[in-house]
């Protein structure tokens, strides 16, 4: 193979002889090849003649298709720039049957395809058709460019690709069909392909269309459609792939479709701050992964056509849709100093605050243990904020602890967000705040949860503010008899402002005040399993404008009341059950002021569990009525709490 810049200059040699030859009446030389006088001055667009090697000191403006055919090779050596025009389906590289594509991009000097902007559908991307086997045939037609692909041929070698970057592909062909970043159309295991990266693609990163094609080391970036995806059979194997999404609206971090030939990933990690579909497998397709890690995802397994959940293996293990596998990273894309793209930063939290930290919600956060603030310390939380949970037990939570303060600072429009990726009852702890105020437990009592200490003679202690928090997925198990709940305020203060709380799918209480003064203003309760509002130990504080909500049934109250009755009062109630189940519950001598109480779909509406005084129950100005509907009230309107519906 000759390179591209003497091949020029032998022709303007022969130009010069034709031009002289002329001259003399000798017949003209035909006239050059356009493919090639168009790379001659840096423009890619046509068929291939020959095989060629670019020239890496040019910049390369891809103007069309620019296809390399059947017995010839594109050579691209380390440093070379491609620039696409932003021409959708009609700019694109394609390597036929036959031919092959040589990319020599290093570690230093990566090869990069891109347009100019590098915004998605900007392009077609690179396509390579092999000889290897597909379900689809021989000779099959692909769905981009009409081309033909398909054999018998497994051990098919279509070239090599080392150290490359492609970047704005995903051309729209109709209303179901795209350009991928990278399309492998049975493409054989003879061709070597390692260090690819395909960042803010339209459709997919990168799709195998049957043959038996590996490929090493692969960074996938907000791609608007399967960060990887596979039918027709495809049988290779991924080891190392990174995919992230910051970018709303994105089908899968997998999509393996038809028949199941098991390919394998060793090690993906993915990493979402923008919830969506981690794996989702069609019809009967499948694959085995070793060292799987998500993050951020609301749903980790998907089996679109209801397949066989053994037809995924995950860590030597059957899929699990209950799982969220939000295990430790697998894979660092950091050390791969072929890709410069901007990772999203995902910051760790456990450990203490001994002193007055500030998080950034510019910044996805990863609650993996227990963070604890102090005494004298203070955490702020600002608006937008969204923390991602681990599903770790009662290893995971938020405690702060006397002295130490929170500050949740979350508007309607941006409120923060503390919850594991599923959002699975138990999946973790919740928040604890312990106080100075007084309960009936003593001075300096141990809490159930933690072994914290709580509870003084400060009855305006100020742990801090809450405002706009969404908690979901906690009521992690500690013993046969505690659990923690969404929120377990401990002898907190009235100094302390909490206002526009939401706790959903919460395996215990909702919100539960173990004696303290604090009081709460407009709190959202969707499906805890146990108690939704839970008090004990003398609470004396007040709700006003409290929503419950109960669509699964199980659940133990909307609320409970224990031990002595220091009279909390509540304003506007709001509970409604779709399952039945009992409403107020109320035990020993507990009671509570109610005013404005709407009750609907409860089997029992009150109930004096230990036949305790219905005195101590005061309902819009009379005594608790164990036959009473309750149904007269004024309903808590939250049509416009849009806040409780946000996200991770």
């Amino acid at each position: 193979m000759k390179k591209l810049v003497f091949k020029i200059l032998g022709l303007a040699i022969l130009a010069t002889v034709v031009f002289t030859s002329c001259d003399n009446g000798d017949d003209p030389i035909p006239p050059v090849n356009e493919v090639l006088e168009a790379l001659s001055n840096g423009e890619m667009n046509g068929t291939l003649p020959e095989s060629v090697t670019l020239n890496s000191a040019t910049s390369y403006d891809l103007t069309g298709s620019f296809i390399v055919p059947d017995g010839m090779t594109l050579t691209i050596p380390a440093g070379t720039n491609i620039v696409a025009d932003n021409g959708g389906t009609d700019v694109y590289i394609a390597v036929l049957k036959g031919g092959k594509i040589d990319i020599q991009g290093t570690t230093s000097s990566p090869v990069v395809m891109s347009s100019s902007t590098g915004n998605p559908g900007d392009w077609g991307g690179l396509t390579i058709c092999g000889k290897a086997t597909t379900t689809a045939g021989i000779d099959a037609e692909a769905e981009v460019g009409g081309f033909i692909y398909g054999g018998t041929e497994d051990a098919d070698n279509s070239g090599s690709i080392k150290n490359l970057v492609i970047i704005g592909t995903g051309a729209q062909i109709n209303e179901e069909s795209q350009y991928n970043g990278v399309s492998f159309y049975a493409v054989g295991s003879g061709t070597t392909v390692e260090n690819v990266a395909v960042i803010n693609g339209s459709d997919d990163g990168v799709e195998f269309f049957g043959g038996t094609v590996s490929v090493k080391n692969i960074f996938l970036q907000n791609n608007e459609d399967d960060a990887i995806d596979w039918t027709e059979g495809w049988s290779g194997t991924v080891d190392n792939a990174y995919v992230e999404h910051t970018i709303a609206g994105f089908s899968t971090v997998l999509e393996g479709d038809k028949v199941n030939n098991n390919p394998k990933i060793n090690n993906l990690t993915a990493v979402s701050t923008v919830g969506g579909t981690a794996l989702q497998f069609k019809l009967e397709s499948g694959m085995t992964i070793t060292g799987l890690s998500l993050t951020g995802y609301t749903k980790s397994i998907d089996m679109k056509d209801d397949g066989s959940l053994a037809n995924v293996i995950i860590d030597g293990e059957e899929a699990d849709p209950a799982k969220s596998y939000n295990a430790a990273a697998t894979v660092d894309p950091t050390a791969w100093g072929w890709v410069d793209a901007e990772l999203a930063e995902i910051v760790e939290l456990n450990g203490s605050v001994d002193s007055d930290v500030t998080l950034d919600s510019d910044k996805t956060y990863r609650l993996t243990g227990s963070y604890i603030v102090q005494d004298g310390a203070s955490l702020t939380i600002p608006a937008g904020t969204k923390i991602h949970a681990d599903n770790g037990g009662t290893d995971v939570y938020i405690a702060v602890l006397m002295g130490g303060q929170i500050f949740i600072n979350g508007t309607a429009e941006e409120p923060v967000v503390i919850a594991s990726d599923l959002s699975l009852p138990g999946d973790w702890g919740g928040l604890t705040i312990c106080g100075k105020a007084k309960t009936t437990a003593g001075v300096n009592a141990t809490a159930e949860v933690g072994d914290f200490t709580y509870g003084g003679a400060e009855d305006t202690d100020d742990s801090g503010d809450i405002t706009y928090l969404v908690i979901k997925g906690t009521g992690a198990q500690i013993n046969p008899e505690s659990q923690y709940n969404g929120v377990s305020l401990y002898s907190v203060g009235s100094g302390t402002k909490i206002e526009n709380v939401a706790v959903i799918n919460g395996s215990d209480d909702g919100i539960e005040f173990f004696g303290g003064t604090a009081s709460v203003t407009n709190i959202y309760l969707e499906n805890n399993e146990d108690d939704a509002v839970d008090w004990t130990e003398g609470w004396s504080g007040g709700v006003t404008n409290t929503y419950i909500s109960h669509t699964i049934a199980g659940f133990s109250t909307a609320f409970e009341g224990d031990k002595v009755n220091n009279n909390p009062q509540f304003t506007n109630v709001t509970a409604i059950s779709t399952v039945g189940g009992t409403a107020l519950q109320f035990k020993l001598e507990s009671g509570a002021t109610i005013t404005n109480l709407y009750l609907e779909g409860y089997d029992k509406n009150i109930d004096m569990k230990d036949n305790g005084a219905l005195t101590n129950v005061q309902i819009d100005g009379a005594d608790a009525n164990t036959t009473a509907a309750y149904d007269a009230g004024n309903k808590v309107d939250i049509s416009g709490w849009n806040w409780i519906s946000a996200t991770l």
